[in-house]
């Protein structure tokens, strides 16, 4: 008999929930284009003005809103447009964010994964996650906001991973994903304090971003966020009971002492590759992931595990929940990392 696919892999898209498609569908029924002066295109735009005004509202911004076709989209926009030159970055970001600022000065971490507050102290765009979607290190925005705009700088916060779970960082430009938090692929915002910090370019999106909008993912986006996220005390008390057996079991928490996102954790095996776990885990069913599912498919090692100085990067799987998972989903999984610890250390 089968056993049913057990799926910890959220980090790199978390299934779409059903408010989610029931919106899409909705907005798959209003066809017309939102830029069109006619009745049917009238009604569209109010839909997608009253969904960018419902994303508001879930999230707390008070800013504007740029709907984009996801994060990657966001970042590129914030780096490409700002008014500001890029000034630093730091080395732990995605690598949408690396790829696009490659000159620009890199702000390191320690084994912890944190960002030191000082170091962003610069005039000029300052790029800095929110959460890490390696490790779930939750970076000090709070302390490092005020150190950027002292120095007359603007920080752009990367929140695909917790835009919808944690609360939104006091930045001037951020990013996020839909998909990370329920909603369909290929879709999000880039959330803007002040236009002015933008360089328009023309097009739609109050000129910021040309091409028709994406109303059905902008009411599956705002339906997925509008679900709320009381289950991550679950989810912290389900990690911590991984995390426990995984130490018992001789395997390393990686930043286990820093702040993290209750959904993501990062862990080593010792001896034991990841891409060797990754086959063993998935013939038994589940799926997890080694780092950030865009540079997985590579045999590079994790430049964030790199930065962090951790010994034996390569031993390192990610681990990442969801509303759905389960005590028994975690036990599972806890079963199956302790029989290969165990193989691991009889060979």
């Amino acid at each position: 008999m089968t056993r049913e696919r057990l799926y910890l892999d959220h980090a790199a898209s978390a299934p779409l929930l059903p408010q989610a498609r029931d919106a899409w569908l909705q907005g798959v029924g209003i066809w017309s284009n939102p830029s069109s002066p006619h009745g049917p295109g009238r009604a569209a735009r109010a839909a997608l003005e009253d969904a960018r005004e419902r994303l508001k509202s879930a999230l707390g911004w008070s800013g504007e809103v740029v709907f984009t076709s996801g994060a990657s989209e966001a970042l590129a926009i914030a780096l490409q447009r700002c008014v500001m030159d890029v000034a630093a970055i730091s080395v732990v970001e995605h690598d949408a964010v690396l790829r696009l600022a490659p000159d620009a000065d890199r702000l390191l971490v320690g084994r912890d994964g944190l960002v030191e507050p000082l170091a962003a102290a610069r005039r000029g765009l300052v790029a800095v996650q929110q959460v890490n979607n390696e490790t779930g290190v939750i970076q000090p925005l709070d302390a490092i906001a005020p150190m950027v705009r002292g120095a007359g700088g603007l920080l752009l916060a990367d929140c695909a991973q917790s835009a919808g779970k944690l609360s939104l960082p006091d930045a001037d430009l951020i990013a996020i994903s839909a998909h990370k938090f329920g909603g369909p692929i290929g879709m999000g915002a880039l959330l803007v304090k002040d236009w002015a910090m933008l360089r328009p370019t023309g097009g739609q999106e109050r000129g910021y971003r040309p091409g028709t909008e994406n109303l059905p993912g902008a009411l599956a986006m705002v339906a997925a966020l509008d679900t709320g996220a009381e289950w991550l005390a679950s989810a912290a008390e389900l990690r911590a009971e991984l995390e426990q057996a995984i130490v018992q079991a001789g395997g390393e928490v990686i930043a286990g002492a820093s702040p993290r996102l209750p959904t993501i954790g990062a862990y080593r095996m010792p001896s034991v590759p990841a891409a060797v776990q990754l086959i063993r885990f998935d013939s038994q069913g589940i799926a997890v992931s080694a780092g950030s599912a865009c540079s997985s498919g590579s045999l590079k090692a994790s430049h964030v595990l790199t930065a962090m100085g951790i010994e034996g990067a390569s031993e390192v799987v990610r681990v990442s929940i969801g509303p759905e998972t389960t005590r028994e989903n975690i036990v599972r999984f806890i079963t199956a990392w302790a029989d290969m610890a165990r193989g691991r250390a009889a060979a």
